[in-house]
């Protein structure tokens, strides 16, 4: 079984976010971590291949180089990887990533796709699906459980208010949710072996993409940072001493609102 892993590096969830004098985010000394929701991708990748035999490949696209992440992935169990990176990535939306992935994976064969459910620095969620509808598959998304059968899958997802099961035949692409596994830490003779692993590095010119192809259809505008909160207020006295405090604050900022 051939299986593709679509990952993307992110900023540290617990990593302070700074802007620099241009409006954008500073990312001078800023930690990059693997997507959360990709290790979830990751690990189902590497179980499938160790049951069924077969590759994981790693995809990723980045204006950066993400080598440290890819590292870790290959440690985890992938057995290669292919880095888009080029400069112009940075103002790529969800679209033109979706369409660098498609122009590399209409290269390759595979029998399924993962992608995490969505990136946690934008939250958009948008990439996999457009994937799906470029490379014309069938996609399952936001799966807690997966079972892989007969050149078929069967998957259960998350829905408003409870779960829903489904089928569909490979190769299609699935992406992944917190529940679906406990990924791995990745073992000293995984982190060993990854040196050794092949590392495929394309740009936009080797996947024939041009100015034209490469402008987003959504553009950032401006990015603000939200502002800190006050500290709270603590009402001191007996309990009808204090609602009568209170009604007087809600009051008086009702008022200073209209």
């Amino acid at each position: 079984m051939n299986i593709v892993a679509c990952i993307k590096e992110t900023f540290d969830t617990q990593a302070r976010i700074f802007l620099d004098d241009d409006g954008n985010i500073d990312e001078n000394d800023m930690k990059y971590v693997l997507n959360p929701f990709d290790e979830y991708a990751m690990e189902e990748a590497v179980a499938l291949k160790e049951k069924f035999g077969g590759t994981v490949t790693l995809l990723t696209a980045s204006a950066r180089d993400p080598k440290a992440t890819v590292y870790y992935c290959l440690a985890m169990g992938a057995d290669n990887a292919v880095i888009i990176s080029d400069p112009a990535m940075k103002q790529c939306d969800a679209h033109v990533t979706a369409l660098i992935l498609s122009r590399v994976l209409s290269e390759m064969k595979f029998d399924l796709i993962f992608c995490g459910r969505e990136a946690i620095d934008d939250g958009a969620s948008e990439v996999p699906s457009r994937l799906a509808a470029l490379l014309d598959l069938p996609q399952v998304t936001i799966v807690s459980s997966l079972e892989v059968q007969y050149g078929k899958i069967k998957a259960r997802r998350d829905i408003d208010g409870g779960t829903e099961l489904v089928s569909a035949s490979l190769p299609c692409l699935l992406t992944t949710q917190k529940g679906l596994n406990i990924p791995r830490y990745p073992s000293m003779r995984g982190i060993m072996m990854a040196k050794k692993k092949m590392i495929r590095y394309m740009s936009f010119s080797d996947l024939c993409i041009g100015s034209k192809e490469s402008q987003p259809f959504v553009r950032v505008r401006e990015i603000s940072l939200s502002k800190s909160r006050k500290g709270g207020e603590i009402l001191t006295g007996s309990v009808k001493e204090s609602v009568a405090k209170l009604v007087e604050i809600i009051q008086k900022r009702t008022s200073l609102c209209q």
